[in-house]
């Protein structure tokens, strides 16, 4: 039994290793020790929108979330409300029945505040362009301003993970700048 357990966990690590074969690994380790020492910095609360998603972006944020990559590890915590969130981030192309929610949702948050497009859909429109239901091109960007973009057709979860870390960045710097 002993040596089952071994070979899982040498197999599949649970640990963020700089040294790692995958190097979306080692990107979360480096951006890990960019990282400030700010515990306020070090908190991150995201609302996720699907804003036309076939749900392939949502499944691997669900595994972002398990406990082998756990993301809560590292102060990434999803909310429920924008009003309670820092960063918003967007899975899907817009279409234009979601278009109006997403201004909303990111008419509520606070200052400051991230967006993250995740998935090819929302960075590019991709694979949907052109179609009736999108609004404009269902890029992102094009309804809200877009910070990071997590490019994949589904990004892994340890991109998703880098992304939001590179997002907490910034809202370090924008809550920087706005006490100045």
């Amino acid at each position: 039994m002993f040596e089952i357990f071994k070979f899982l966990f040498e197999k599949y690590p649970d640990r963020i290793d700089p040294n790692s074969d995958d190097p979306d690994i080692r990107e979360v380790a480096e951006l890990l020790k960019k990282r400030s020492l700010n515990p306020f910095a070090q908190s991150i609360h995201v609302r996720m929108v699907d804003a036309g998603s076939p749900n392939d972006v949502e499944l691997e944020e669900q595994m972002m979330m398990n406990p082998r990559v756990d993301a809560e590890r590292f102060g990434i915590h999803y909310e429920a409300s924008p009003r309670h969130a820092d960063v918003i981030i967007v899975t899907g192309p817009v279409t234009m029945n979601m278009k109006l929610a997403l201004e909303k949702s990111y008419d509520a948050m606070a200052d400051p505040r991230v967006v993250v497009a995740a998935g090819d859909g929302a960075v590019t429109g991709f694979p949907y362009q052109g179609s009736y239901a999108l609004a404009g091109s269902g890029k992102v960007e094009d309804t809200v301003p877009v910070d990071v973009n997590v490019p994949g057709n589904p990004p892994n979860p340890y991109q998703l993970l880098a992304g939001l870390l590179k997002a907490g960045m910034i809202l370090e710097e924008k809550s920087k700048k706005m006490r100045k």
